[in-house]
């Protein structure tokens, strides 16, 4: 019998790592949704409260476009099927509707500094997540398996909080690739690259004139090119950027990655394109230390999408044995002790990387 699953999605980086999931999962039925939330969050939404996170109808509208363009099939909150299996970008929220699913996580990208609002969330279980932002990724304890980006990033979430056997390493996606960025279009090359973050759309300090600042002084005389956070207000910033360096170039659409690998230097703030410049042996700059980057560097094994997909078949079909005997012993009137508990990704090899 075939398997439903449900792709929860959000941004643009992460609807494009489920879809890529989703392609390793042909044998089973899948449907899609933008990120959601339930009746305040939702509410919130309705009202043009959510718009700096995933859940505001500008990001979902992008992921709505994507999904229908790429022919996959939406379930609009995962309201009209009972599914066996539900992948997330993030457990920052968890909807109602999916709590008594299994479900496997699926770390999005970098996460954001542990702020004053991680430690007052971590201390306080009570007070929403999504108040931490990414730092807060893994806190919920509502998935079944956690799959990182490289046993840095594992060492990172136990050292937070998320237990050890529920993450298995299987590399992200979107980023455990990236020399294939090197084959593009892209018209410049020898230039000083500028990732911006949306730090100010969800409310965190940005000085962003000493950003640019900064960034001129590196480039020193080099040509500055910009690539703005697609959640960014493009207006604003680029007013910002010309007031300060005249004749950079700005650009608010296009392949980040790919700009990326014809630079010769890498500026960002919060962003995981970090990860891509040190994968492709650029001269980085960031607001993360550059040892610690290097240690939590995503795995480059070309088959994240491949792995996950192995990882979500394991929890399938080790939901499935748990309930052939948990019927065996209730057909001879005995009741099944316990619950299971996910030993490892292939159901086999008992190990936590793939």
């Amino acid at each position: 019998m075939r398997k439903k699953i449900l792709l929860i999605c959000g941004s643009l980086n992460q609807t494009t790592q489920m879809h890529k999931i989703a392609q390793e999962l042909s044998d089973s039925d899948l449907f899609f949704t933008p990120y959601y939330g339930d009746f305040l969050l939702s509410l919130a939404r309705r009202f043009n409260l959510a718009e700096f996170t995933v859940m505001g109808e500008k990001l979902a509208l992008r992921c709505r476009e994507y999904l229908n363009q790429h022919g996959l099939l939406l379930d609009l909150e995962g309201r009209s099927r009972d599914y066996d299996l539900v992948l997330t970008c993030s457990d920052l929220v968890v909807p109602k509707n999916i709590l008594k699913r299994k479900i496997v996580l699926v770390q999005e990208g970098m996460t954001d500094p542990e702020n004053l609002a991680y430690h007052i969330v971590k201390r306080i279980p009570i007070l929403p997540r999504w108040l931490a932002s990414t730092a807060a990724t893994g806190l919920s304890n509502a998935f079944t398996v956690f799959c990182v980006a490289s046993e840095g990033y594992r060492e990172l979430f136990i050292k937070k909080g998320v237990k050890p056997e529920k993450i298995v390493v299987t590399g992200i996606p979107n980023f455990d690739n990236c020399a294939r960025f090197l084959k593009n279009d892209f018209p410049f090359k020898g230039f000083v690259l500028v990732c911006t973050s949306d730090t100010r759309e969800t409310f965190k300090f940005d000085n962003r004139k000493r950003f640019i600042e900064k960034a001129v002084s590196i480039a020193g005389g080099r040509q500055l090119i910009f690539k703005l956070h697609p959640n960014e207000n493009v207006e604003r910033s680029t007013r910002e950027i010309h007031a300060i360096a005249p004749q950079a170039l700005v650009y608010s659409q296009g392949s980040a990655e790919e700009m990326i690998a014809n630079c010769d230097v890498l500026i960002t703030q919060y962003s995981s394109t970090a990860f891509v410049g040190i994968a492709l042996g650029k001269e980085v700059h960031s607001y993360f230390d550059a040892k610690e980057l290097r240690r939590l560097m995503p795995i480059q094994n070309n088959s994240a999408a491949k792995n996950i997909a192995a990882v979500c078949r394991g929890v399938l079909e080790t939901a499935q044995a748990y309930q052939c005997r948990k019927s065996r012993n209730d057909s001879i009137g005995q009741t099944a002790s316990g619950s299971y508990a996910y030993e490892n990704a292939c159901c086999s090899s008992g190990q936590n990387k793939l």
